[in-house]
């Protein structure tokens, strides 16, 4: 009998907010079925029910034919549900192989680690995911994208019935994305239940044989990928036809003098750094994984020591030693992990808004609240923050809304933003939000700031960017204008020595 995992009256509610409503979903074996819909419209919820973090109010999981009932995650992964979730869950010290093994670590007879046996087994793991990583180098030191590889590794070792993938493309380039396609289009051919959740249209359509389809917690429909368009998917989704992000943009037609200039930066990974950034510019930077553009906005931010090399703001030679120094001066960085560097998750909502001027919204010793309520909501409206409060902890929205309370502090009407640095702003954001980021950051370049775009999937920074500067190997390899980029001439500069 065919592999199948199938929710049946599912609800989930917490306070202030009904989580889950209703669902009813069955998911079969040998098939890819995309869980797709807009942030907060259950998705990371129903897989946390699914893996046993969070149990249902009501409702069953029939495993191929087992009622489950789960209290804690090592009941489902014991039952063969592994979920690979869009925030790592690795342990940095340890090594990359202990880290894929980590909750079946080969022993000896005198029960030791048999570190021989464990290196072997990991090696053979990342030779069949085609990896250049060392199985013994700890996972802090690896990048973003390759601590998200081992993360999938890990699942693919527990040889499970069930795989769940939350947004497991948001920091991987091409390259990676191809060799985990490979890897779930050989898990659906064993007749594995694959469930893959992603607001990658492109790739939804690329991967998937089955959509099921989310809003405000409901199951709304589900579909065959081959019978139906992505446009129709996108209705469904957010209720409306958001039409051609790109083409609607209303952009700035008006590029000031130079900002920012960085002329021969070099740090310890990267190299002979020299660009320049314009009021009102959108600058896009490019490049393959390990390429050095978010240590480049880190020696800018102030965050990665410099060791030469000269940054003049407005004219005016600067040299940061701290963030804090970089803020004052106009210059915010929204960072590519919003879990380690950009957010306070145990803090509320308005605490992570309100964070970088605390300073501004004192009244003699004491807070003023009712500023830093205002500002929070205001933050709140903009980009559409589903939550029912804003004292609601970080950690608890989905990973979309998180990114979204990063946009809204940096943002704020209460800090003198001179030049915004998006790294990766878009992961985890669902379709229809992305639009109003594209625009969002369109109408800061109308106000006459600069921003610098980074972003893995190479066709936002094709579209949204003014100007894009490519790297490889932590050093430039080339500069192309908006109007004459192509993926093709992106790439070869990417990959060029």
């Amino acid at each position: 009998m065919a592999e199948y995992v199938e929710l049946k009256n599912i609800n989930k509610a917490f306070p202030g907010v009904r989580a889950l409503r209703d669902i009813d979903l069955r998911v079969e074996g040998g098939l890819v079925t995309a869980l797709i819909g807009e942030n907060g419209a259950g998705k990371s919820t129903l897989l946390k029910v699914l893996s046993g973090e969070i149990r249902p109010d009501t409702g069953t999981i029939d495993l191929s034919g087992e009622i489950k009932h789960f209290s804690h995650p090592k009941e489902a992964i014991d039952a063969g549900i592994s979920v690979i979730y869009q925030e790592r869950q690795l342990v940095p010290m340890m090594s990359v192989m202990e880290n894929i093994f980590i909750d079946n670590i080969p022993s000896n007879k005198a029960g030791l680690i048999n570190r021989r046996e464990l290196k072997k087994r990991a090696t053979e793991i990342i030779e069949t995911f085609g990896l250049d990583i060392d199985p013994e180098e700890p996972v802090g030191r690896l990048s973003v994208a390759q601590q998200q590889m081992v993360e999938i590794m890990k699942a693919y070792r527990r040889d499970s019935r069930v795989i769940c993938f939350d947004e497991p493309t948001a920091p991987l380039m091409d390259a990676e994305i191809e060799t985990l396609f490979r890897i779930i289009r050989e898990l659906r051919d064993q007749g594995k239940v694959v469930l893959y959740v992603s607001h990658r249209m492109g790739e939804i359509f690329q991967i998937t044989d089955r959509l099921a389809i989310m809003k405000d917690g409901a199951m709304v429909t589900t579909r065959v990928t081959a019978e139906t368009t992505e446009a129709e998917v996108v209705k469904l989704m957010v209720g409306r036809d958001v039409g051609d992000t790109y083409k609607n943009l209303v952009r700035n037609d008006r590029i000031g003098p130079v900002l920012l200039e960085v002329e021969g930066l070099n740090t310890e990974a990267v190299h002979d750094i020299s660009f320049q950034l314009h009021e009102g510019e959108v600058l896009g930077f490019a490049g393959l994984v390990g390429a050095g553009r978010t240590e480049v906005m880190r020696a800018l931010f102030g965050d990665d020591k410099i060791l030469s090399g000269t940054i003049r703001l407005e004219g005016k030679e600067v040299s940061f030693k701290s963030p804090r120094e970089a803020i004052e001066a106009g210059i915010m960085l929204c960072p590519e992990d919003r879990k380690e560097e950009g957010l306070i998750l145990p803090r509320s909502i308005s605490d992570n808004i309100s964070a970088p001027v605390l300073k501004k919204l004192r009244k003699g010793l004491f807070m003023d609240r009712r500023s830093e309520t205002e500002l929070a909501q205001a933050g709140k409206d903009k980009y559409n923050i589903k939550t029912p409060t804003l004292d609601k902890r970080t950690i608890e929205l989905s990973g979309g809304n998180q990114q979204k309370v990063i946009l809204a502090r940096w943002t704020s009407d209460k800090l003198n933003t001179r030049i915004l640095i998006l790294d990766e702003p878009t992961k985890g954001i669902d379709v229809g939000t992305k639009a109003e980021v594209y625009q969002m950051v369109c109408d800061l370049a109308r106000e006459g700031k600069g921003v610098i775009f980074i972003s893995s999937e190479l066709t936002e920074v094709l579209n949204v960017a003014d100007r894009i500067i490519v790297m490889h190997d932590g050093h430039i390899t080339g500069e192309v204008m908006r109007e004459e980029a192509t993926e093709e001439n992106v790439l070869a500069l990417a990959m060029k020595e």
